[in-house]
C-alpha cells in the first residue's frame, strides 16, 4: 500500500458524503430519480436539512470510530450509541433527525444492560434486530471503522469481532455475514485490488470459511448472488435499494463494481431510489478506500457539516491503526 495514502480518511469521508448526498432525497423512488436524478449536493428535501448534512449512518460510523480509538470495547461503543441518541455525540446539528426503529429500540437495551453495572453482558447479544424480520442494514451502515481494527487477523477471529459489534443493534447471523462479506472486500481494497479483484478474492475467502466452518446453509443460500455469481452483470432492475441488509449489500457492491470513479459510483447509488442515504454511504465507504479522498469532488466534502472534526476524528484513528498487515489469505 502507498504510505502516503490515508486509508481512514479515505474511507470515513467517502462513506459521510456518500450519505450527506443521499439524504435530501431519501425513499423518493427510482422512478422519481430516474427522471430528475440527483447530480451533486443539495439541501433540504426528505428532512428539511442543510446541504451536506449526514445521517445515522455516519453518526453510528463516526461513534465506532470514536471508541476505536481508545481500543475494542463493546461497552464504551454502547455508551457512545447512547450518547449520540441522546444528542449529544456526533450528531451533525444538535439533533438526530433519522433513526430505524431496531436501532432505536436496541440502543435503549443498551442502556438499560450498561446501567445494570454488567456490561460484560454486551457479550452476549443479541437482544435486538435478532429476527429475521428485523435484518435492516443499521449495522452494515456503521461497520466499517472496525476494518481497522481487523485487518491483517483471521477470518474466524474476525467473524466473532463482527457478530459482537453488529450485535449491538442487529443480532441475525445474516448482518454478521453481511458485514463480514464488507470488511473482507474493503480489507483487499486497502492493499491496492482492484474492485473486481477484491471481489473475486472476497468470494473465495468467504465461500472456503463458511463451508469449512458450516455456517447455517439456509442463510448462506441467501448470499449465493454475491458470492456465486458475478453481481455486476445483472441489471438495475433486479437490484433492490430497500433498508434490507441484503439488498444493501447487493445494491453498494453493484454500483462499486460498475462504475469507475468516486463521483460516479456514489451518483449511481443515490439514484436508485429507496433507502439513498445508506445504500451510497455504505458503497461511499469502499469507493472512498479505492479512490481516495481527492477523489472525492473538493465541493462535496468541503459542505460536509463538522468536516474540521470528521478530520479530527479520522487522524486520531488513523494514528491507532496506522500499520496495515496483509491479509491473511485464507
Amino acid at each position: 500500500m502507498n504510505p502516503s495514502k490515508q486509508p481512514v480518511r479515505d474511507a470515513l469521508l467517502g462513506l459521510a458524503v456518500g450519505d450527506a448526498l443521499g439524504v435530501p432525497v431519501e425513499f423518493q423512488p427510482r422512478s422519481h430519480l430516474t427522471a430528475q436524478p440527483v447530480e451533486g449536493m443539495r439541501g433540504y428535501g426528505t428532512y428539511q436539512q442543510p446541504a451536506g448534512t449526514w445521517s445515522d449512518d455516519s453518526s453510528l460510523t463516526f461513534c465506532l470510530a470514536d471508541s476505536l480509538c481508545g481500543g475494542y470495547d463493546l461497552a464504551d461503543m454502547a455508551h457512545k450509541f447512547i450518547q449520540w441518541k441522546a444528542g449529544q455525540l456526533w450528531t451533525p446539528h444538535g439533533v438526530v433527525f433519522d433513526i430505524g426503529n431496531t436501532t432505536s429500540y436496541a440502543i435503549d437495551q443498551l442502556n438499560i444492560i450498561l446501567r445494570s453495572g454488567n456490561p460484560s453482558d454486551l457479550k452476549y447479544l443479541p437482544y435486538a434486530g435478532a429476527t429475521e424480520f428485523t435484518n435492516g442494514n443499521g449495522s452494515l451502515m456503521r461497520i466499517l471503522p472496525l476494518l481497522f481494527y481487523l485487518r491483517g487477523r483471521g477470518l474466524d477471529e474476525q467473524l466473532e469481532r463482527i457478530r459482537e459489534v453488529s450485535a449491538l443493534t442487529h443480532g441475525h447471523l445474516r448482518a454478521t455475514l453481511a458485514c463480514a462479506i464488507y470488511l473482507r472486500l474493503a480489507e483487499y481494497l486497502l492493499h491496492d485490488y482492484t474492485p473486481l479483484d477484491a471481489y473475486r478474492a472476497t468470494q473465495g475467502d468467504i465461500r472456503r470459511h463458511w463451508q469449512e466452518r458450516e455456517i447455517a446453509a439456509r442463510e448462506c443460500r441467501l448470499f449465493s448472488g454475491i458470492l456465486e455469481a458475478d453481481l455486476h452483470e445483472r441489471p438495475e432492475s433486479s437490484i433492490r435499494s430497500d433498508g434490507y441488509v441484503l439488498h444493501s449489500l447487493e445494491a453498494a457492491l453493484w454500483c462499486f463494481l460498475r462504475e469507475s470513479s468516486y463521483e460516479a459510483t456514489v451518483l449511481r447509488a443515490v439514484n436508485l431510489g429507496g433507502d439513498t442515504d445508506t445504500t451510497a454511504a455504505i458503497v461511499g465507504g469502499l469507493a472512498g478506500l479505492y479512490y481516495g479522498a481527492e477523489g472525492i469532488p473538493t465541493h462535496w466534502r468541503n459542505a460536509l457539516a463538522r468536516l474540521e472534526a470528521i478530520e479530527d476524528l479520522c487522524h486520531r484513528l488513523q494514528r491507532q491503526y496506522k500499520a496495515i498487515p496483509p491479509p491473511m489469505v485464507y
